[in-house]
This record gives C-alpha cells, structure tokens and sequence, in this order.
C-alpha cells in the first residue's frame, strides 16, 4: 500500500479528545501544546478533530520513516504475529541479525541493545568504569561532557547532561562527570591535565556530534579531530551520543562519518527504530570489558523490536534514503536562510546537518521559539524547541520536495504572525 493511499484512507476522528480526563490520571512531566493526535501517514499526522499537520518533529527525530511506512507495517504485523518477546537467557536471531546489520555498516565490532538512549548512554558509562577500572587502572574515573549537551534523563544521564535546568530538585547527582565548553579544545586539554590528581583521571570524553536539545549545534570538525588525536595519545576513550543524529538523520549514516573520525564507543536510539523503542550502544572490540551478569535490559533487543528496526535499517538502504536527506537538508535550509534574510531582527541564524536543522532566534529580543511553534501549528505545520531561542526541523528522512517547500511557506507566515511584519 502506498503513502498516498494511506493519506487518502486517513478519516476524520468521531469525537473530540477530552485534554481533562487525561490530565487528571496522567503525570504533568510534559507541557504538551493543545492538540491530540491520533493517525498519521507519511509526513504529515491528523488531530482528533480531523485536523492535519505536516509533521516536522517525527516523534522528536524518531519516525524515520514517517507514519505507517508499508514496509514499517509489514515489519511489524510479520513479527508480532512471529515471536515479540522472549528473554536474553536465549539466542535471539532477529537480535543478531541487526547487530550484524549496525557492524557491518558502522566501525562497531560489538553492539548491546536497550530500550531508549539514556538506557544506551547509561550502558556507555558503565562500560568506561569498568574499562577505566580494569584496564587504565583508574581508581576514581572521570567522564568529561559538553556544556549545553543532552544525554538522558535518568540520574548518571542528567548528571552527564550539563544543563543545570535538568538537574534542579535532583541532587546529589552522580560522581565522576566534569563539564567543558563545546567545540573548545582548550577546555578539553586543561580538563584531561589537572584532573589528573591522585585517584582521579579522566578516562572518557562522552560527546555529541552535533548538540541537538542544546540549540542543533554542529560540532567543528578540527575539534573533533583534535579530540580524538587527544584520546589516542592518552588512552581516554571517545564516546559519540548519536541518539538524536544518528540513523541517517545528519545525511550520513551515522555523524561521525560527518566528522572524519571515528569514536571507541557510540550510542543510538530514537531513529535506530523507528518509532518502536530499541536503543544500542556500540564499542569496538578493545573495550568490550562486559562479562555475562554484569550489564542487562530484559526488553533490550527483543524479538519484536529488532525485526522492525532492521526493516527500517535496511528501507534507509533499499531506497536511497540518504541522498534525500541530504538533497531536502539543502533545500530545507536555503529556504530558511531566505526567511531569515526577510526577519533579519528576529532571525540571526540557520544551522545544522542533513534534516536537523534550527532556525537561530535573535538572543536580544522577546520572540520565543515556543511562540513560533504555537503559530506554526495554527498553519499546520508542527515544529519542535531546541532550546528557548532555537525552532527545530526534523521531518521524517522521506519527506519530499514538496512537503519541504510547504513547511517553509508555514514558517514564514508564523514568522509575520509572531513578528507582525
């Protein structure tokens, strides 16, 4: 069955959502924008009013390929009537298979399978304690992050994550993290030097290739390449969070391959699946340290959910998905940049990578980018904050040439809204 046919057998919902009920059962951890949706087809999704959007925020850059993909749907409805759980205690081949699938097109020799990213972040950390234990014989390991970074929510993830708004009313945060500013090398050099005190040694730098929740900033290339010159003359390890750039999404397979160098550990999520929750974190074989019983997740790597993730890995393939990310990344951002030009006091920058992309508000005025979100959605188009200044683009990596020209045609007139111009 075809996108378009999808889209055409999309009905309108029979009654309205009621937004009480649910907020009074369910836990306010989400300032969630007032609509409900309930189907979706492609790239655009429909409200329970029967209203539809262009989705620009793919489940936050996970839908990798849209809504009800017909090979997403086969995948799933081919496994779930197959096998859809069983333990680890068991060989799992749809698990093998995906591994075999990531190895063979990344620089992992080995993989460990999650539920989400702050699951396979955590399972990064663990594995450099034991490595910094183990074999760099450190007694007090210290992991370096980014400013402004994103790794999780969990407590050694929010640690990890250097934004003080994620960690208020959470202390004691975890030991043994240390925070340098991004894409500055100097930072990194001072850090590794005078942490170097007794116990304590830093044994891993923990970094994303382009910070997507702290405002979808690239990394620079000389810094990374920097970075891992640093970790091979030291023995630190190098680790890529590539839960939100990873899958395809920065028009690379994976962001490192947009950086020229290739990190120890990596991490994946979000659009590894493709909507059904699976995370994994990668290592070449020199610091797979783990022993049987040492590290596990009794959903992770599933019958279910690895089927459908090796479904999506192997469309992203199939059908070139990649050169269209590239090919609607340019698109999406020379037509931003054309906006921004048009609102040169309210727009000081566009920026990012294959399809995620942000649309940089001007520090110095009142405009918020959840207020331009909330226009947006009234021209139909959803869009995502990165950050109070920051619109983020992350559309399905299917999105076509048309669905891109639409999303700029809404941002621009949420822009003359917001600004009245």
């Amino acid at each position: 069955m075809s996108i378009q046919t999808l889209v055409e057998q999309a009905t309108i919902a029979s009654s309205p959502f009621e937004t009480d009920s649910f907020n009074q059962v369910v836990m306010s951890t989400y300032a969630r924008f007032p609509i409900a949706l309930e189907r979706g087809a492609g790239c655009r999704v429909w409200d329970t009013q029967g209203r539809e959007y262009l989705d620009f925020v793919a489940g936050i850059a996970t839908c990798t390929l849209g809504h009800a993909h017909p090979a997403f749907v086969e995948a799933v409805t081919r496994q779930i009537q197959k096998l859809h759980h069983v333990s680890n205690l068991y060989y799992i081949p749809e698990q093998g298979e995906l591994a075999n699938w990531i190895v063979q097109h990344s620089c992992a020799d080995r993989v460990f399978f999650c539920n989400s990213g702050a699951e396979a972040n955590e399972a990064a950390i663990k594995l450099v304690r034991k490595y910094a234990h183990t074999v760099l014989q450190i007694e007090k390991p210290i992991i370096l992050t980014a400013r402004d970074s994103f790794h999780g929510r969990t407590l050694a993830t929010i640690t990890a994550t250097a934004q003080p708004k994620y960690q208020k009313n959470f202390e004691p945060l975890m030991p043994g993290f240390h925070y340098v500013p991004y894409n500055d090398i100097g930072a990194v050099e001072t850090a590794i030097s005078e942490l170097d005190e007794g116990d304590y040694r830093v044994a891993a730098i923990l970094i994303e290739p382009l910070q997507g929740e702290g405002g979808v900033r690239p990394g620079d290339l000389a810094y990374f390449q920097k970075l891992r010159q640093i970790c091979n003359e030291t023995g630190v390890l190098l680790i890529f969070d590539e839960v939100q750039v990873g899958m395809g999404r920065s028009g690379k397979l994976w962001g490192y391959e947009c950086l020229g160098v290739e990190p120890d550990i990596f991490t994946s999520a979000k659009g590894l699946g493709g909507g059904i929750p699976i995370g994994a974190m990668m290592c070449k074989s020199f610091c797979d340290v783990f022993q049987p019983g040492e590290h596990a997740s009794t959903f992770g790597g599933n019958p279910f959910a690895c089927g459908v993730a090796l479904t999506v890995c192997q469309t992203l393939e199939r059908e070139n998905i990649l050169q269209n990310v590239q090919d609607r990344g340019e698109q999406l951002r020379d037509g931003l940049r054309a906006i921004a030009a048009k609102y040169p006091n309210h727009i000081t920058e566009v920026r990012g990578w294959g399809l995620i992309n942000g649309l940089v508000l001007n520090p110095d005025t009142q405009l918020t980018a959840a207020e331009v979100v909330k226009a947006a959605i009234d021209e139909g188009l959803l869009l995502v904050p990165a950050g109070p200044k920051v619109l983020r683009f992350v559309p399905p990596l299917i999105v076509t040439q048309a669905e891109v020209e639409q999303a700029l045609q809404a941002v621009d007139k949420a822009m003359a809204s917001v600004t009245k111009e």
